[in-house]
């Protein structure tokens, strides 16, 4: 019974790619809004749910302008964790097909992350808006200036500027509005979109969240693929059900011989 039930479920995503892939390989504009759950398939913890606590504590009370003011290194100790874990981390396959896609496309294409571990772009994409920031970028608190850091380990924390002030992450926290440009670039082309792909993100974060409604609104085809239900997967046209490293190559695989192609009724 258990195996007929594995078959089963196997024929039935099967079956689901198909019909993705023929949305997917419309010709129009392409927008793909990934969120944590593809980077927890390279091994990085996403923080939600019950357990999603570091050295105890509560990383949505650290994430914050006012745990900075507080107690800036507690926190910087806190992101030089989440910058020395991500540089462990590898691209998985999900994010090396969503490479492969920016490539089919070219400019019909843009890939918009919540995620700040700057896996997207390891693996090669290049068309792509880090809503949220980047742990590999830092800012001057005192001057508002923002430069590339690579470095996993930044020696003594916290981190200060050349003008003497602290640096902090350039990321976005809770509290804190999304970069105006970032946020501007998103919404215009969940706007223009005919494809909207979404993968591993839990719906439930603003205004990331906003940006299939706005697409699903000019008429655009919407795709999920999470292992789990999520609240876009009201607004979704199919969803995909399984972890993205397995499913995405597969979807971009399919894709490949029918770009172009109308969908058939």
């Amino acid at each position: 019974m258990v195996a007929s039930a594995i078959v089963q479920a196997e024929g039935s995503l099967a079956r689901q790619i198909e019909r993705a892939a023929a949305i997917l390989g419309q010709s129009g504009p392409c927008l793909v809004l990934t969120g944590a759950g593809i980077s927890a398939e390279s091994g990085l913890r996403t923080f939600r749910g019950p357990g999603g606590l570091w050295e105890g504590h509560d990383p949505a009370q650290l994430a914050t302008p006012d745990a900075f003011a507080r107690d800036p290194e507690t926190v910087w100790r806190f992101y030089a964790w989440r910058r020395a874990s991500a540089a462990q981390a590898e691209p998985n396959p999900a994010h090396r097909a969503l490479v492969r896609l920016e490539e089919q496309r070219g400019e019909d294409f843009l890939l918009v992350t919540q995620n700040v571990d700057g896996l997207h772009e390891r693996a090669g994409s290049r068309r792509i808006v880090d809503l949220h920031g980047s742990l590999w970028r830092l800012r001057c608190v005192a001057e508002g200036i923002e430069f590339e850091d690579r470095r996993v380990d930044l020696g003594r924390l916290p981190p200060r500027c050349r003008c003497g002030a602290l640096l902090r992450p350039a990321v976005v926290w809770f509290g804190e509005a999304l970069p105006a440009e970032a946020l501007a670039r998103a919404t215009e082309a969940a706007r223009c979109a005919r494809v909207v792909l979404v993968v591993g993100t839990s719906g439930l974060v603003h205004p990331a969240s906003a940006l299939p409604e706005i697409a699903r609104a000019q008429g655009a085809a919407i795709l999920e693929v999470n292992p789990e239900a999520t609240p876009l997967s009201r607004l979704a046209d199919v969803c995909l059900r399984g972890p993205a490293g397995r499913v995405l190559p597969e979807l971009v695989a399919r894709t490949e011989g029918v770009l172009g192609r109308e969908p058939q009724a």
